[in-house]
């Protein structure tokens, strides 16, 4: 008897299923099969298509980002933050990757009948908290009950408007052949810190999330003058999720270099224990930046003095147009190619 396809979970590929499996909500080659099958020829509009992290749309003499996401993480608290936090810096950093000041945010919470009030008021907390340390205001919000067993505690959804603040914005259209590739700081931390909470994992040194609000990095970048000729912020999928969609949009080539990609020793053993690829574990505190190649030092020296950015470094750069594929280079001279996953390594870690 073949297997009831609700039961399916990642990492099996399912696209042809005619159910939602886990995997389409991972970020990889599923997630991106809705999108483009779906969603998008029915919503049909040009802020849509451009695939950013943010819908840019003119207003008067403005252009405004507007963002929108659902926040699902289980647990709702795990080492380092909380849905609270996720749902913040989630939304700042996805104004932020496109060069937008966050100004405005609303927060839908769906909340599970039994879900205790005191970790209800830690998650308001957390939001009221984070959205006033980048100046964000949360002028918007909805509340929903559900019956006990039909939901999982809480569920944060979060929509948040900023101010682009170039002209013209990043995007993966404005990219050039020798442009560097940077990332802000190591990688994998907050999908290893989800999954050690989730599942009771001890490590020799507790992993934290690295879930964190970039706007103010970005700014200081764009205030030293560094033209941010792209961005995106790693989440679902990880760092090769986000270059691969980088290198298909841009039509290009990424080479990165393995030995500069910045992963903690804990994160990576912790990697390997659990059969994961740190490449493509989600981030939630971390940038990809594409950066004209004379000005990588100094864009490098800027991420580096800011706290959020120590352990910041250039990975690769751009090759030749017209092929789109990543490729990383091991330190023995030995080539593979990235590409999208089909489902998700790790579900609801964000």
């Amino acid at each position: 008897m073949p297997p009831d396809p609700s039961s399916i979970v990642c990492p099996v590929s399912t696209a042809d299923a005619e159910v939602i499996t886990l995997g389409h909500g991972g970020g990889g080659g599923l997630t991106r099969s809705l999108i483009e099958g779906m969603f998008l020829p029915a919503f049909a509009d040009p802020a849509l298509e451009a695939r950013l992290d943010a819908g840019m749309v003119d207003l008067g003499d403005a252009r405004l980002a507007f963002t929108t996401d659902t926040y699902v993480v289980s647990p709702p608290f795990f080492a380092g933050g909380d849905i609270g936090m996720l749902a913040v810096h989630g939304t700042v950093n996805d104004l932020a990757a496109c060069a937008a000041r966050p100004l405005f945010m609303s927060v839908g919470l769906i909340l599970e009948e039994g879900f205790p009030m005191s970790s209800l008021r830690r998650v308001v907390e957390s939001l009221a908290r984070e959205a006033a340390a980048v100046g964000m205001r949360i002028v918007a919000g909805d509340t929903k009950v559900v019956e006990r067993g039909k939901g999982d505690g809480i569920f944060v959804s979060a929509s948040g408007i900023g101010l682009v603040q170039v002209d013209p914005r990043p995007g993966p259209d404005r990219i050039e052949e020798g442009d560097a590739i940077l990332v802000s700081g190591d990688i994998g931390r907050h999908g290893v810190a989800v999954l050690a909470t989730r599942e009771g994992l001890a490590f020799e040194t507790e992993i934290e999330s690295d879930t964190a609000p970039l706007w103010d990095l970005v700014q200081a970048l764009l205030d030293a003058g560094i033209e941010l000729r792209c961005m995106r912020d790693p989440t679902r999928g990880g760092a090769a999720t986000a270059l691969v969609e980088i290198a298909e949009m841009a039509q290009c080539t990424i080479e990165l270099d393995e030995p500069a990609v910045p992963v903690e020793p804990q994160v990576q053993g912790a990697c390997e224990l659990l059969g994961l690829d740190p490449l493509y574990v989600a981030c939630e505190g971390r940038m990809l930046f594409v950066i004209p190649p004379g000005q990588a030092s100094a864009a490098l020296a800027g991420i580096r003095s800011h706290p959020l950015g120590r352990s910041g470094a250039v990975i690769g750069r751009v090759g030749e147009r017209g092929t789109a594929r990543v490729l990383m280079r091991s330190s023995i001279g030995s080539t593979r190619i990235i590409d999208l996953l089909s489902g998700e390594q790790l579900p609801r870690i964000c």
